[in-house]
Protein backbone atom coordinates (compact mmCIF):
# COMPACT_ATOMS: atom_id res chain seq x y z
CA UNK A 1 0.00 0.00 0.00
CA UNK A 2 1.51 3.45 -0.85
CA UNK A 3 1.57 5.82 2.25
CA UNK A 4 2.52 9.22 1.60
CA UNK A 5 5.12 10.94 4.10
CA UNK A 6 6.52 14.53 4.94
CA UNK A 7 8.74 15.95 2.26
CA UNK A 8 5.89 15.11 -0.76
CA UNK A 9 7.84 11.66 -0.06
CA UNK A 10 5.95 8.27 -0.71
CA UNK A 11 6.64 4.95 0.90
CA UNK A 12 5.37 1.67 -0.97
CA UNK A 13 6.61 -0.75 -3.77
CA UNK A 14 7.89 0.91 -6.99
CA UNK A 15 4.99 -0.63 -8.81
CA UNK A 16 3.07 0.99 -6.54
CA UNK A 17 4.49 3.88 -6.32
CA UNK A 18 4.69 4.04 -10.07
CA UNK A 19 1.09 3.03 -10.34
CA UNK A 20 -0.05 5.81 -8.25
CA UNK A 21 1.59 9.02 -9.49
CA UNK A 22 2.54 7.74 -13.13
CA UNK A 23 6.57 8.13 -12.58
CA UNK A 24 9.32 7.30 -10.42
CA UNK A 25 8.85 9.69 -7.02
CA UNK A 26 12.14 8.50 -5.75
CA UNK A 27 14.16 10.50 -8.87
CA UNK A 28 11.22 13.12 -8.15
CA UNK A 29 12.70 14.07 -5.23
CA UNK A 30 16.52 13.11 -4.48
CA UNK A 31 19.13 15.40 -5.69
CA UNK A 32 19.08 19.67 -5.16
CA UNK A 33 21.74 21.22 -3.46
CA UNK A 34 23.47 19.52 -0.87
CA UNK A 35 25.73 21.35 2.09
CA UNK A 36 29.21 20.24 0.97
CA UNK A 37 31.47 22.73 3.02
CA UNK A 38 30.76 25.14 5.60
CA UNK A 39 33.32 27.28 8.00
CA UNK A 40 32.17 29.77 10.42
CA UNK A 41 34.58 31.87 12.41
CA UNK A 42 34.79 31.21 16.19
CA UNK A 43 36.94 33.98 16.97
CA UNK A 44 38.27 37.30 14.68
CA UNK A 45 40.28 36.28 11.70
CA UNK A 46 41.11 37.36 8.03
CA UNK A 47 40.14 33.63 6.27
CA UNK A 48 37.57 31.62 5.99
CA UNK A 49 38.62 28.28 3.99
CA UNK A 50 36.09 25.18 3.31
CA UNK A 51 38.40 22.34 2.50
CA UNK A 52 37.78 18.98 1.31
CA UNK A 53 35.04 19.70 -1.41
CA UNK A 54 33.16 16.56 -3.07
CA UNK A 55 33.14 17.05 -6.77
CA UNK A 56 30.42 18.57 -8.10
CA UNK A 57 29.21 20.24 -11.09
CA UNK A 58 27.87 23.28 -9.69
CA UNK A 59 28.30 24.94 -6.52
CA UNK A 60 26.16 27.78 -5.28
CA UNK A 61 28.01 29.54 -1.88
CA UNK A 62 26.14 31.78 0.61
CA UNK A 63 28.92 34.00 3.22
CA UNK A 64 27.81 35.82 5.63
CA UNK A 65 30.35 38.45 6.13
CA UNK A 66 30.79 40.57 10.06
CA UNK A 67 33.41 43.04 10.20
CA UNK A 68 35.40 44.18 12.95
CA UNK A 69 37.16 47.11 11.85
CA UNK A 70 37.71 47.66 7.72
CA UNK A 71 37.08 44.52 6.03
CA UNK A 72 37.38 43.90 2.22
CA UNK A 73 36.98 40.40 0.10
CA UNK A 74 38.98 38.47 -1.93
CA UNK A 75 38.42 34.50 -3.05
CA UNK A 76 41.00 32.05 -4.00
CA UNK A 77 40.37 28.16 -5.17
CA UNK A 78 42.71 25.31 -4.08
CA UNK A 79 45.71 27.39 -2.78
CA UNK A 80 45.78 28.85 -5.72
CA UNK A 81 47.66 31.87 -5.24
CA UNK A 82 48.95 32.88 -8.64
CA UNK A 83 48.16 34.93 -10.98
CA UNK A 84 45.27 32.96 -12.64
CA UNK A 85 42.17 35.21 -11.73
CA UNK A 86 40.42 37.70 -13.65
CA UNK A 87 36.42 39.57 -12.95
CA UNK A 88 34.63 42.52 -14.21
CA UNK A 89 32.45 43.98 -11.63
CA UNK A 90 30.11 46.94 -11.07
CA UNK A 91 29.61 48.47 -7.45
CA UNK A 92 26.20 50.80 -7.34
CA UNK A 93 25.70 50.26 -10.47
CA UNK A 94 28.50 52.41 -11.59
CA UNK A 95 30.69 51.60 -14.92
CA UNK A 96 32.34 48.46 -14.97
CA UNK A 97 35.49 47.30 -13.89
CA UNK A 98 38.40 45.12 -14.64
CA UNK A 99 40.79 43.08 -13.05
CA UNK A 100 42.86 40.49 -15.07
CA UNK A 101 46.05 38.57 -14.20
CA UNK A 102 45.22 38.95 -10.88
CA UNK A 103 45.85 36.56 -7.54
CA UNK A 104 41.94 37.13 -6.02
CA UNK A 105 38.70 36.78 -8.23
CA UNK A 106 36.21 38.55 -5.89
CA UNK A 107 38.11 41.61 -6.42
CA UNK A 108 38.16 44.93 -3.54
CA UNK A 109 34.73 46.05 -3.06
CA UNK A 110 36.21 50.09 -3.80
CA UNK A 111 36.10 51.12 -0.10
CA UNK A 112 36.25 49.22 3.28
CA UNK A 113 33.51 47.20 4.35
CA UNK A 114 33.03 48.07 8.43
CA UNK A 115 30.14 46.46 9.03
CA UNK A 116 27.65 43.17 8.11
CA UNK A 117 27.58 42.13 4.07
CA UNK A 118 25.79 39.22 2.63
CA UNK A 119 27.26 37.87 -0.70
CA UNK A 120 25.72 34.88 -2.72
CA UNK A 121 27.47 33.21 -5.84
CA UNK A 122 27.30 30.19 -8.29
CA UNK A 123 30.12 28.54 -10.03
CA UNK A 124 30.75 26.39 -12.60
CA UNK A 125 33.01 23.61 -12.11
CA UNK A 126 33.72 21.39 -14.83
CA UNK A 127 37.57 20.50 -13.82
CA UNK A 128 38.54 20.70 -17.88
CA UNK A 129 37.23 24.38 -18.36
CA UNK A 130 37.98 27.36 -16.88
CA UNK A 131 36.32 27.59 -13.28
CA UNK A 132 33.22 31.15 -14.34
CA UNK A 133 31.32 32.71 -10.83
CA UNK A 134 28.90 34.96 -10.63
CA UNK A 135 28.20 37.20 -7.31
CA UNK A 136 25.68 39.19 -5.95
CA UNK A 137 26.56 41.37 -2.99
CA UNK A 138 24.76 43.54 -0.33
CA UNK A 139 26.72 45.55 1.90
CA UNK A 140 25.01 46.93 5.17
CA UNK A 141 26.77 49.98 5.38
CA UNK A 142 25.55 52.53 8.61
CA UNK A 143 23.42 50.77 10.52
CA UNK A 144 19.48 51.78 10.43
CA UNK A 145 16.97 52.30 8.02
CA UNK A 146 17.79 56.21 7.52
CA UNK A 147 21.33 54.56 5.35
CA UNK A 148 20.57 52.96 2.24
CA UNK A 149 22.73 49.80 1.71
CA UNK A 150 25.60 48.85 -1.16
CA UNK A 151 25.45 46.49 -3.91
CA UNK A 152 28.02 45.07 -5.92
CA UNK A 153 27.42 42.30 -8.91
CA UNK A 154 30.64 40.85 -10.27
CA UNK A 155 31.23 37.56 -12.55
CA UNK A 156 35.13 36.30 -12.45
CA UNK A 157 37.20 33.13 -13.89
CA UNK A 158 39.69 30.99 -12.55
CA UNK A 159 41.93 30.03 -15.34
CA UNK A 160 42.66 26.19 -14.08
CA UNK A 161 41.56 23.57 -16.30
CA UNK A 162 43.05 20.47 -15.16
CA UNK A 163 41.33 19.88 -11.52
CA UNK A 164 37.65 20.57 -9.85
CA UNK A 165 37.31 22.56 -7.05
CA UNK A 166 38.33 20.96 -3.60
CA UNK A 167 38.42 24.13 -1.78
CA UNK A 168 37.66 27.72 -1.40
CA UNK A 169 39.44 30.48 0.45
CA UNK A 170 37.50 33.94 1.86
CA UNK A 171 39.62 36.57 2.43
CA UNK A 172 39.99 39.89 3.99
CA UNK A 173 42.06 42.41 2.23
CA UNK A 174 42.05 45.30 4.81
CA UNK A 175 43.65 46.04 7.71
CA UNK A 176 40.76 45.19 10.29
CA UNK A 177 39.09 41.38 10.45
CA UNK A 178 36.31 39.07 9.82
CA UNK A 179 34.39 38.66 13.30
CA UNK A 180 33.05 36.31 15.44
CA UNK A 181 30.59 34.55 13.52
CA UNK A 182 31.25 35.17 9.61
CA UNK A 183 30.81 31.77 8.10
CA UNK A 184 31.15 30.30 4.58
CA UNK A 185 28.41 27.79 3.13
CA UNK A 186 29.41 25.91 0.11
CA UNK A 187 26.70 23.99 -1.59
CA UNK A 188 26.91 21.46 -4.62
CA UNK A 189 24.99 20.28 -6.73
CA UNK A 190 24.70 17.56 -9.76
CA UNK A 191 22.44 15.53 -11.87
CA UNK A 192 23.61 12.00 -10.82
CA UNK A 193 22.96 12.94 -7.02
CA UNK A 194 20.41 10.86 -5.09
CA UNK A 195 21.04 12.44 -2.06
CA UNK A 196 17.17 13.37 -0.16
CA UNK A 197 19.37 16.14 2.02
CA UNK A 198 18.57 19.31 0.26
CA UNK A 199 19.81 22.47 2.06
CA UNK A 200 16.93 24.11 0.75
CA UNK A 201 13.87 23.34 2.75
CA UNK A 202 10.28 24.67 1.74
CA UNK A 203 9.03 26.39 4.53
CA UNK A 204 5.78 27.84 2.88
CA UNK A 205 3.97 28.03 0.08
CA UNK A 206 0.81 30.05 -0.98
CA UNK A 207 -0.96 30.03 -4.43
CA UNK A 208 -3.75 32.80 -4.92
CA UNK A 209 -7.31 31.16 -5.86
CA UNK A 210 -9.06 34.65 -6.65
CA UNK A 211 -8.11 38.38 -6.78
CA UNK A 212 -6.57 39.95 -4.12
CA UNK A 213 -4.39 43.14 -3.14
CA UNK A 214 -1.85 41.35 -0.87
CA UNK A 215 -0.33 37.76 -1.54
CA UNK A 216 0.15 37.06 2.23
CA UNK A 217 2.47 33.71 3.36
CA UNK A 218 1.88 32.20 6.20
CA UNK A 219 3.96 32.17 9.43
CA UNK A 220 6.94 29.83 8.82
CA UNK A 221 9.78 28.97 10.14
CA UNK A 222 12.71 31.14 11.38
CA UNK A 223 15.77 30.32 9.00
CA UNK A 224 19.30 31.71 8.91
CA UNK A 225 19.51 31.83 5.18
CA UNK A 226 15.95 32.12 3.23
CA UNK A 227 15.04 32.48 -0.65
CA UNK A 228 11.78 33.60 -1.66
CA UNK A 229 10.60 33.10 -5.20
CA UNK A 230 7.47 34.52 -6.57
CA UNK A 231 5.31 34.65 -9.61
CA UNK A 232 3.23 37.59 -9.49
CA UNK A 233 0.04 38.00 -12.18
CA UNK A 234 -1.58 41.38 -12.17
CA UNK A 235 -5.07 42.05 -13.61
CA UNK A 236 -3.67 44.18 -16.40
CA UNK A 237 -3.30 47.62 -14.73
CA UNK A 238 -0.59 49.28 -13.65
CA UNK A 239 0.31 47.90 -10.66
CA UNK A 240 3.63 47.58 -8.47
CA UNK A 241 4.28 45.29 -5.07
CA UNK A 242 5.11 46.56 -1.85
CA UNK A 243 7.30 44.08 0.56
CA UNK A 244 7.06 44.15 4.38
CA UNK A 245 8.27 41.69 6.93
CA UNK A 246 6.30 40.37 10.19
CA UNK A 247 4.06 43.22 9.77
CA UNK A 248 5.86 45.47 10.14
CA UNK A 249 5.22 48.81 8.74
CA UNK A 250 7.35 51.13 10.61
CA UNK A 251 9.75 53.32 8.45
CA UNK A 252 12.18 50.65 8.94
CA UNK A 253 13.47 49.76 5.61
CA UNK A 254 15.65 51.22 2.92
CA UNK A 255 17.08 49.96 -0.30
CA UNK A 256 19.26 50.69 -3.60
CA UNK A 257 17.70 49.89 -7.23
CA UNK A 258 18.78 50.13 -10.85
CA UNK A 259 15.79 49.77 -13.68
CA UNK A 260 16.95 48.51 -16.97
CA UNK A 261 20.33 49.43 -16.25
CA UNK A 262 19.58 52.84 -15.31
CA UNK A 263 21.68 54.71 -12.65
CA UNK A 264 20.86 53.71 -8.94
CA UNK A 265 18.18 55.08 -6.98
CA UNK A 266 17.69 54.85 -3.30
CA UNK A 267 14.97 55.06 -0.58
CA UNK A 268 15.50 55.13 3.00
CA UNK A 269 12.80 54.86 6.10
CA UNK A 270 10.71 53.74 3.95
CA UNK A 271 7.42 51.64 5.30
CA UNK A 272 8.31 48.86 2.79
CA UNK A 273 10.66 48.21 0.02
CA UNK A 274 9.59 47.92 -3.87
CA UNK A 275 9.38 45.23 -6.49
CA UNK A 276 9.11 47.89 -9.27
CA UNK A 277 10.52 50.93 -9.59
CA UNK A 278 7.67 51.64 -12.15
CA UNK A 279 4.70 49.62 -13.06
CA UNK A 280 3.96 46.27 -14.35
CA UNK A 281 0.83 45.20 -15.94
CA UNK A 282 1.25 41.77 -16.81
CA UNK A 283 3.40 39.66 -14.49
CA UNK A 284 6.64 39.55 -12.57
CA UNK A 285 9.40 36.95 -11.58
CA UNK A 286 10.95 37.47 -8.42
CA UNK A 287 13.98 36.29 -6.94
CA UNK A 288 15.32 36.98 -3.25
CA UNK A 289 18.43 35.45 -1.21
CA UNK A 290 18.58 37.13 2.50
CA UNK A 291 20.47 36.27 5.54
CA UNK A 292 17.90 36.34 8.46
CA UNK A 293 20.27 36.58 11.64
CA UNK A 294 18.16 37.82 14.57
CA UNK A 295 20.40 40.21 16.14
CA UNK A 296 22.09 42.18 12.70
CA UNK A 297 19.81 43.68 10.03
CA UNK A 298 18.17 41.65 7.28
CA UNK A 299 20.09 42.32 4.06
CA UNK A 300 18.31 41.09 0.85
CA UNK A 301 19.28 40.93 -2.60
CA UNK A 302 16.46 40.89 -5.11
CA UNK A 303 15.96 40.44 -8.52
CA UNK A 304 13.03 41.12 -10.70
CA UNK A 305 11.94 40.08 -14.52
CA UNK A 306 8.56 42.45 -15.13
CA UNK A 307 6.37 42.25 -18.40
CA UNK A 308 4.46 45.39 -18.91
CA UNK A 309 2.90 43.73 -22.27
CA UNK A 310 2.94 40.46 -23.32
CA UNK A 311 4.11 38.96 -26.49
CA UNK A 312 7.35 38.79 -28.26
CA UNK A 313 7.43 42.05 -29.91
CA UNK A 314 7.84 43.67 -26.48
CA UNK A 315 11.23 43.13 -24.20
CA UNK A 316 10.28 42.29 -20.85
CA UNK A 317 12.15 44.63 -18.23
CA UNK A 318 14.67 44.41 -15.56
CA UNK A 319 12.33 45.77 -13.28
CA UNK A 320 14.48 45.89 -10.47
CA UNK A 321 18.52 44.78 -9.53
CA UNK A 322 18.25 45.93 -5.84
CA UNK A 323 19.48 45.05 -2.37
CA UNK A 324 17.34 45.89 0.87
CA UNK A 325 18.06 46.11 4.63
CA UNK A 326 14.86 45.58 7.23
CA UNK A 327 16.39 47.24 10.51
CA UNK A 328 15.38 44.79 12.73
CA UNK A 329 17.89 43.73 14.91
CA UNK A 330 15.58 41.87 17.84
CA UNK A 331 13.72 38.96 15.36
CA UNK A 332 13.80 36.90 12.58
CA UNK A 333 12.04 36.69 9.22
CA UNK A 334 8.85 34.57 9.92
CA UNK A 335 6.56 36.00 6.97
CA UNK A 336 5.88 38.51 4.67
CA UNK A 337 3.19 40.44 2.80
CA UNK A 338 3.30 41.65 -1.34
CA UNK A 339 0.78 44.20 -1.61
CA UNK A 340 -0.61 45.28 -4.47
CA UNK A 341 -0.09 48.94 -5.06
CA UNK A 342 -1.20 51.92 -8.07
CA UNK A 343 -4.33 52.31 -9.56
CA UNK A 344 -6.75 49.64 -7.76
CA UNK A 345 -4.34 47.44 -9.41
CA UNK A 346 -4.73 43.64 -7.89
CA UNK A 347 -3.20 40.29 -7.92
CA UNK A 348 -4.78 37.54 -10.33
CA UNK A 349 -5.34 34.25 -9.67
CA UNK A 350 -2.17 31.86 -9.44
CA UNK A 351 0.07 34.49 -8.12
CA UNK A 352 2.64 32.72 -6.30
CA UNK A 353 4.74 33.16 -3.16
CA UNK A 354 7.39 30.04 -1.91
CA UNK A 355 9.74 30.33 0.75
CA UNK A 356 12.39 27.81 0.94
CA UNK A 357 15.17 27.98 3.84
CA UNK A 358 18.17 26.75 5.36
CA UNK A 359 20.41 27.08 8.92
Amino acid sequence: MVEWLAGNRIRGTSTERTTTTGFNPVAAVSGGWVEVGRTTLGSAGDTITVSGLSDKRYHMFLVDQKATGNTNIGSQFNADTGTNYSTRASINGASDATSINSTSWAGNWGSAISTNAFHIGNISNLSTEEKLTILHSVYQRTAGAGTSPERQELVGKWTNTSASISSMLWKNTDSGSYDTGSELVVLGWDDSDTHTTNFWEELDSVTLSSTNANLASNTFTAKKYLWIQMYLRWDDKSGDGLITFNGDTGTNYSDRHSYNGGSDATSVSSPNFKINSSTIKTSALVNIFTVNNSANEKLSIMHVNGVYTAGAGTAPDRRLESVSKWANTSSQITSMNVQSVEGGAVFNPGTTIKVWGSD
